[in-house]
């Protein structure tokens, strides 16, 4: 049985330590800045996510969950190294692709598209704090393989639409809506969602403009 909610608690989630390398340093030089945020990082993946947050929501229920890392971008107005904020996310390729064509859990009955977590299919962040930041919000899909063929692609752009993709969101969504923690899900975009040409990622700049959107939030919320 997991514990009350504890006021003091909250904490950052990274799938990489990578990821949050700027925050980790500042947090080094000044340890005292983030006080009472704790870290927790999960490896990569939708499996990874889910256990490691259980685990520790388990032994210690935070008042608050931040998620921070890169993604992939399906919208080609999404500028590299752009940061936005997740306001729904699922998990997009749970299902059966059968005859060229993908059929959800929803579709096949396994799941009801509303209820609860879900709203119309989709894990919704309804935070308060999403509505005051100034930063984009947007549509996200957590896949368990990167996709990259055209073909898949295709299909995801047409069945969800999503601006962005990710390995990790929907597990975040899924435990803080079903252990009812205030949560945020950040997301710089690194690279445009296709052939893993790595060359052609942005990493400084997510990571750089990722940190310091994380740091700006840490310092009001």
């Amino acid at each position: 049985m997991n514990q009350s909610s504890d006021p003091s608690a909250r904490l950052i989630v990274a799938a990489t330590a990578v990821e949050i390398q700027p925050f980790l340093a500042a947090l080094r030089s000044d340890p005292g800045k983030f006080k009472n945020w704790e870290i927790l990082i999960t490896g990569p993946g939708l499996t990874a996510t889910t256990y490691h947050l259980s685990k520790y929501i388990s032994i210690r229920k935070p008042s608050r969950i931040i998620m921070a890392g890169i993604a992939g971008s399906f919208d080609p107005s999404l500028l590299p190294g752009q940061v936005l904020i997740v306001k729904a996310d699922r998990i997009a390729d749970e299902g059966v692709l059968e005859k060229n064509k993908w059929h959800s859990l929803i579709d096949l009955g396994f799941q009801q598209k509303n209820k609860f977590p879900f709203k119309n299919g989709w894990l919704k962040n309804e935070d308060p704090f999403l509505r005051s930041s100034s930063l984009k919000k947007c549509r996200a899909i957590s896949v368990n393989q990167v996709s990259a063929q055209p073909s898949t692609i295709k299909r995801l752009v047409e069945n969800y639409d999503p601006a962005i993709e990710s390995m990790e969101g929907a597990a975040l969504h899924y435990v803080c809506l079903m252990e009812q923690i205030p949560f945020i899900q950040l997301r710089a975009i690194s690279n445009r969602v296709g052939i893993r040409d790595k060359k052609k990622w942005n990493f400084k700049d997510s990571i750089t403009n990722l940190n310091k959107e994380l740091m700006d939030i840490l310092s009001v919320i």
